[in-house]
């Protein structure tokens, strides 16, 4: 009996890409060894977080790096640090209403949901969030003039879910944060280079575990010593809550490792993967398919289904049935309401395409 039949689950087919609502990444056997070690053995806590963020630091070429639960809590664990600045007595006392100075400043399109929206986690750190710029627009002009004495720090927000068009750069923020004296936090969880926001000069940088990095339920924050040093302060505090075990410390170091070593599969990689598929794809009836990259401009290119305007079921119900099967099938449908779908391949196999492409022709056939 496997998991699936001992609880009534449906299998997965994830072609939506690294999604937490579908636990993200499959790991290699190299990071589960890392964690099974870590399973049967006693450390001393501190000295692990300490050592195992020295070690990735040095390797990243950053001041200093701790490993934590999630990117969600790295985003409160940093803006909580902030406001303390290495106070003890406010990692006991996070809300305290005589620390004054707690605005974190967030370009608007890009106070995103991306499975909980971005100000929550700014809350949840004691931060008061302030949108800088418009749904449609933020330039370096729109982040400066909303700065003030009571602003701790800038977050950016480097992802596909937020507002592309007329955004300003990482660099551009950071160029206003810096002329402020204030840190730039940068979320950038799904993100694939580790090292050129270090090169950039980024204060506080946060990188998903589970999603690029192919690790454990984990998070990476990394960047400039004294902010990190003001982070791992907080595991005393709110940080409490959301500690990590010693098990998925040694599994993201290890994914780390791996992945600095050998890279994620390129975008040629996948461009060739791709061809079979979208040959496939365009033999379904009312589809026509073709090879996009990804939105944010990362080096992921992934297959974009057009269903045509005749088709007897539109996106949108395409996609409910393809997740109602077994094995329910995860796409990305962010664009289903003007027809289109896309499938990310990184986590799909050949056999797994065809069966994408069958279920599709019983679909619409």
């Amino acid at each position: 009996m496997t998991v699936y039949d001992k609880y009534h689950l449906k299998q997965v087919i994830n072609a939506s890409g690294k999604m937490t609502i579908l636990g993200v990444s499959k790991l290699a056997q190299p990071v589960i060894d890392a964690q099974k070690f870590g399973d049967e053995h006693f450390f001393e806590m501190a000295d692990l977080v300490k050592k195992t963020g020295d070690h990735l630091a040095q390797l990243l070429g950053a001041e200093d790096a701790i490993v934590i639960n999630s990117a969600s809590a790295g985003i409160a664990e940093a803006v909580a640090a902030l406001i303390g600045a290495g106070s003890k007595y406010h990692a006991y006392h996070p809300y305290d209403a005589r620390y004054t100075k707690r605005e974190i400043v967030i370009p608007k399109g890009q106070n995103v949901d991306y499975g909980t929206p971005e100000e929550v986690m700014i809350n949840v750190g004691g931060g008061q969030v302030v949108e800088a710029g418009y749904a449609n627009m933020c330039s370096p002009e729109h982040l400066d003039m909303v700065i003030t004495d009571k602003t701790v720090g800038v977050l950016y927000v480097k992802s596909h879910h937020a507002v592309q068009k007329s955004m300003l750069t990482v660099e551009e923020a950071l160029t206003v944060a810096h002329h402020h004296a204030l840190p730039l936090i940068l979320d950038a969880a799904a993100e694939e280079d580790m090292q050129k926001y270090i090169e950039m000069g980024v204060d506080i940088i946060i990188f998903s575990g589970a999603k690029a990095l192919a690790g454990p339920a984990s998070a990476l924050i990394f960047g400039k010593r004294q902010y990190i040093e003001w982070v791992r302060l907080q595991s005393v505090g709110l940080g409490r809550a959301m500690k990590i075990g010693k098990e998925n410390i040694l599994g993201l170091t290890k994914a780390i490792e791996d992945y600095l070593a050998e890279g994620p599969e390129s975008g040629d990689q996948m461009k060739a993967r791709l061809t079979p598929f979208l040959t496939g794809l365009n033999q379904v009836p009312y589809v026509d398919a073709k090879q996009v990259q990804d939105g944010a401009g990362r080096d992921i290119y992934r297959a974009s289904v057009v269903i045509k305007p005749d088709s007897p079921k539109n996106a949108k119900q395409v996609t409910a049935e393809l997740k109602a099967g077994n094995p329910a099938i995860y796409t990305r449908e962010y664009r289903a309401n003007v027809g289109i779908i896309e499938f990310d391949i990184r986590a799909v196999d050949a056999a797994e395409m065809t069966a994408i492409t069958q279920r599709l022709h019983e679909i619409l056939d």
